[in-house]
C-alpha cells in the first residue's frame, strides 16, 4: 500500500484530501460524514467578520431605544453579540474535536485584524488544530494602492503570528500586482501554509429582468490550471506548505497540483457534486497510479513537475505561448 501522509500547514495529515470551508463542514453530522469518507483534514464554515458586524449592528439597532445616543449601552451589546457568534463556533470546534479522529481547522474570513487576535485566541482554546485565515480584500477601488492591498495582508499576518501557538495559513486571491513576490513573502512571512486561490462569487446578469444575480457557485474541472501555474512557480522557493484549491475534481487534478509542489489539496465543488464517496475513489484512483508509476510515497514525486525543475525556469512559461500560439491558426 502506498504511503499518502503529507502535511498541511505542516501539521502531518494521513493523506492530501482536506475539505475546504463550505457549508459542507457546518455542522456535526456533515463533519463525520466527510470524516468517514475519508478526508485528512477539515476546514469548518467560515465565521465572518461581516456577518458578525451585521448581526450586531441589527440587535443593537433593535434595543437601543431611547439609549440610542449612550455609547456605553452600544458598547455592550456589540460586545454581547460579537460574543454568542464566536461561542457558537466554538461550541462547534469542540464538538468536532470529540466527533473525529481527524484535523479540525478553523476559518476565519476577515478584511481587517481589528477583533481577530482575540478571537484566534478563544479558537484556540476551544481546541482548533489550526486556522486558516481567509482574507477578503477584492482590489477594485480605483484609488487603492498595491502597496496599501498588500500591507492589510502582511498586518494581519504580524497581528495573528504573535499571539497564536497553533498553525495558521493564509488563504489568497489572486489578484495582486506581482502575485509571485505576494506569495513568496508570505510564505517566508510566519504563516505555515498558503490555499491558493480562494474563488469568489461570480457575478452574471439577468438579461430578461435587468438584475445582477449570482454566477456559478460550484467550480469546473477546468478551473485548476491557475492554481497549478502560481504553485509550479511558487514551490521551489516557499516557506511554507503551498495548498492547492479551485476546481480539483479528480484524481489527475490532485496528481498534477502534487506535482507542481503542493503539499495538499481542498476539495469543496466536487463534493458537492458528486458526493462525499468523491474522496474515496481519489485516493484508489491515487494509489493506483502511485503503484503504476513506482512511487512508494507523496514524497517521491511532490514538486517534480514545478518550474524550478526544468532545464531553463527563466523562459519556461513564454516558450510554452510560442509554441501554442505560432502553431495555433484560426
Amino acid at each position: 500500500m502506498s504511503n499518502l501522509q503529507t502535511t498541511y500547514l505542516g501539521i502531518p495529515i494521513k493523506n492530501p484530501i482536506v475539505v475546504g470551508s463550505s457549508g459542507l463542514s457546518s455542522t456535526i453530522d456533515g463533519i463525520k460524514a466527510l470524516a468517514k469518507a475519508g478526508v485528512a483534514a477539515i476546514v469548518l464554515k467560515s465565521v465572518f467578520e461581516e456577518e458578525i458586524k451585521a448581526e450586531a449592528e441589527q440587535t443593537i439597532g433593535q434595543q437601543l431605544g431611547q439609549d440610542d445616543n449612550n455609547l456605553e449601552f452600544y458598547d455592550y451589546y456589540d460586545y454581547q453579540v460579537k460574543n454568542e457568534v464566536l461561542d457558537r463556533y466554538v461550541s462547534l470546534i469542540r464538538e468536532a474535536k470529540a466527533a473525529v479522529d481527524i484535523p479540525i481547522i478553523a476559518s476565519i474570513n476577515c478584511s481587517s485584524y481589528s477583533e481577530w487576535v482575540s478571537f484566534a485566541h478563544k479558537i484556540e482554546e476551544a481546541g482548533a488544530d489550526g486556522i486558516e485565515l481567509n482574507i477578503f480584500k477584492l482590489p477594485f477601488g480605483v484609488k487603492d494602492e498595491a502597496a496599501a492591498i498588500e500591507k492589510i495582508y502582511f498586518d494581519i499576518v504580524d497581528k495573528v503570528k504573535t499571539s497564536l501557538r497553533i498553525p495558521f495559513g493564509i488563504k489568497l486571491a489572486p489578484y495582486f500586482t506581482n502575485l509571485g513576490n505576494v506569495i513568496h513573502r508570505l510564505s517566508h512571512s510566519g504563516a505555515q501554509g498558503l490555499v491558493l486561490f480562494n474563488r469568489f462569487t461570480s457575478v452574471d446578469y439577468d438579461i430578461e429582468n435587468d438584475q445582477v444575480v449570482v454566477g456559478k457557485v460550484y467550480s469546473n474541472a477546468d478551473e485548476y490550471v491557475n492554481s497549478l501555474r502560481w504553485i509550479s512557480i511558487a514551490a521551489p522557493n516557499a516557506g511554507c506548505d503551498l495548498i492547492a484549491s479551485t476546481g480539483i475534481h479528480d484524481y489527475r487534478t490532485l496528481v498534477k497540483m502534487l506535482m507542481a509542489g503542493a503539499s495538499s489539496v481542498e476539495l469543496v465543488s466536487a463534493i458537492y457534486k458528486e458526493g462525499a464517496e468523491v474522496v474515496g475513489a481519489m485516493l484508489s484512483e491515487l494509489e493506483q497510479w502511485m503503484s503504476r508509476r513506482g512511487f512508494q510515497s507523496i514524497a517521491d514525486f511532490k514538486g517534480r513537475l514545478s518550474q524550478g525543475e526544468a532545464s531553463n525556469p527563466e523562459v519556461f512559461e513564454r516558450v510554452q505561448f510560442m509554441r501554442y500560439f505560432s502553431g495555433h491558426k484560426q
